[in-house]
């Protein structure tokens, strides 16, 4: 196992090494301190060293078709580009039967994830919601269902009058198996009302993943980073997911999102840098000592800093997507999905062995 040099280096460092090492827990304290750190290569060794602890040199990467049955939302979220009000130009909200039709001009056989998230959009009952899933599920029964955010849950529970656990079971029903991981931005309530995030409160946030959980699911978390908060915040949203995973071990992967400007013509200025996109994903993976993966989304960091960032403490790089349009709308230049061969290639490209995945991180093939 790779050890890390602590001679010359200043005293804090090497007491987070020390910690780090030696398996302890590290604290809002030391996560701060990390992020004031200029030492990131010590950092992505740090982080690097932990990761190959839980994951060797494995890193996972599935086949998976990203859906948007409807951009219409209540919401005005101050970083998203997505959204629409009802009859906008570019606004559309999809039947069971029209997203069917889509699926089958764009899928191919090796398809084993939908990665469905969408607007919140107040026009429809929670109906239409469980039929979109049952329109997939009967057409597309063994492809696994991932689907909506927490928030998007919450909002459910608002127009429906339902709880939490009841919508969820109305959904597993139709066939869902797992939560995405959208919806967190930054858990924190000062923030989100900064952001004019006008959906799940934090509590509301971790109560749906937290009741997820206690209905057998396994499910996914992010973190958008990269405007207001500050560096406490970040640590503190770590500290939020790793306290509920201490709870009930239900979070399979931590994803760090690096938040895109409003256009693509946005210059560097306006976007986060490689540096702290680096230094963001080993932190969370130094921090998040809980949960077995910390993901590198291309999407939003670009392929060749995903190919370094399987050495600051990713083990995973989503999937082949198809076309992306979340990120994409708020100014992304990145591809918007990659074939099976791109992945093996860029997995390969960076030293690591790739593992074709389920949802559940289950291995369907190791390509060594």
């Amino acid at each position: 196992m790779l050890t890390v040099e602590t001679t010359g280096m200043d005293k804090r460092m090497a007491e987070i090494v020390e910690k780090v090492t030696h398996g302890e827990r590290l604290s809002l304290e030391d996560g701060v301190y990390l992020y004031k750190s200029d030492d990131l290569l010590t950092i992505g060794q740090l982080a690097n060293q932990a990761n190959l602890k839980k994951n060797g040199k494995k890193v996972y990467f599935i086949e998976n078709m990203s859906l948007y049955f409807t951009n219409v939302c209540e919401s005005y979220c101050a970083f998203c580009n997505f959204r629409k009000d009802q009859g906008e130009e570019g606004s559309y909200t999809l039947s069971g039967q029209q997203m069917v039709d889509y699926v089958n001009q764009h899928i191919h056989p090796n398809i084993r994830e939908f990665h469905i998230v969408g607007g919140h959009n107040q026009h429809v009952p929670f109906q239409y919601y469980v039929d979109s899933l049952q329109a997939l599920k009967d057409n597309f029964p063994d492809v696994t269902i991932k689907a909506y955010t927490a928030a998007e849950i919450d909002f459910f529970t608002r127009i429906s009058g339902l709880s939490i656990t009841e919508v969820l079971r109305e959904l597993q029903k139709a066939g869902l198996q797992t939560l995405t991981g959208g919806g967190a931005e930054i858990l924190s309530d000062q923030y989100r009302e900064k952001m004019k995030v006008d959906k799940a409160n934090v509590e509301r946030y971790l109560e749906v993943h937290r009741t997820a959980h206690q209905l057998g699911m396994k499910t996914h978390t992010t973190m958008l980073y990269g405007s207001i908060e500050s560096h406490e915040d970040r640590i503190r949203h770590m500290l939020h997911v790793r306290d509920l995973q201490d709870e009930t071990n239900g979070f399979m992967v931590f994803i760090p999102l690096s938040m895109q400007p409003r256009n693509k013509n946005a210059g560097i200025m306006r976007r986060n840098s490689a540096y702290e996109d680096l230094k963001t994903l080993a932190i969370s993976r130094l921090m998040i000592d809980n949960i077995q993966h910390i993901k590198a989304y291309f999407i939003n960091i670009g392929v060749q800093l995903t190919q370094v960032a399987m050495s600051f403490g990713a083990s995973d790089v989503h999937g082949t997507i198809v076309k992306e349009r979340i990120s994409h709308a708020a100014g992304a230049l990145t591809p918007e999905g990659l074939t099976r061969k791109e992945l093996i290639w860029l997995i390969q490209g960076a030293g690591r062995i790739p593992v074709e995945r389920d949802t559940f991180y289950n291995e369907i093939k190791v390509y060594e």
